[in-house]
């Protein structure tokens, strides 16, 4: 798929800053509808393990290009979501959001060939959604709507104050570099965190999971009611 085409099966591109809720909501989200879910987020953090595996740094790229070359990706499906794995290796969730992940995920995902590689890849889920009979899917991530999807069914962009969102991740038991990451995200060249104009815009700061679901399950029905 090009980014110029039409999508041939519906997608909801579901962007934000980390710890806005995108994960749940999206996984409530491909739930009710019956949808694929797709973490683009965890794709980069899959990278970026495998990367420190091999000690390799953002900054050596004869390094990182040989090692992207050398990466078999495969996919699995765990219920209705995409499992990303890399020469047939799950990572454990827990090494996923390590303190080292968290404070360079951001660094690798601003990198030309990192960002090729995988988008490459995220189009191609169209096939595998169709292939295993889902009539669509949501894309979670920070350029769904903008680059991957740029004409998704519905963009959807997830924002909630630095505090609240600091919180949550405590909450969680990790710790993760908010402010760092945020900056590094959106003041990138390559593909940065931007809501997309015609993008559904929610402020989950004071807003339940449910809440907000009801958001975009009113506004898919409503887009799908107006076909």
């Amino acid at each position: 798929m090009t980014a110029n085409s039409e999508p041939d099966l519906s997608i909801i591109s579901l962007d934000g800053a980390a710890a806005t809720g995108k994960s749940s909501t999206a996984r409530a989200v491909a739930e009710a509808l019956d949808y694929l879910h797709v973490d683009t987020g965890s794709h980069y953090r899959i990278i970026c393990y495998h990367l420190n595996q091999k000690a390799i740094e953002p900054i050596e790229s004869n390094k990182l290009l040989a090692a992207l070359d050398e990466f078999k990706v495969n996919t699995t499906l765990k219920k209705n979501s995409v499992l990303f794995e890399i020469n047939e290796t799950q990572v454990d969730s827990d090494d996923l959001r390590s303190y080292t992940v968290n404070t360079q995920v951001s660094q690798f995902a601003s990198l030309k060939p990192v960002r090729d590689f995988l988008l490459c890849y995220q189009r191609s889920l169209i096939n595998f959604a169709q292939n295993n009979h889902f009539k669509g899917m949501i894309v979670e991530g920070r350029d769904i709507g903008s680059v991957v999807f740029p004409n998704a069914t519905l963009k959807v962009f997830l924002e909630a104050d630095a505090s609240t969102r600091i919180a949550r991740r405590e909450k969680e038991g990790h710790t993760d570099v908010i402010n760092e990451r945020d900056t590094i995200d959106a003041t990138r060249k390559l593909s940065p965190l931007t809501c997309p104009n015609d993008a559904l815009n929610i402020d989950t700061s004071q807003l339940s999971l449910d809440e907000v679901v009801s958001l975009i399950l009113k506004e898919i029905s409503y887009k799908d009611e107006s076909k």
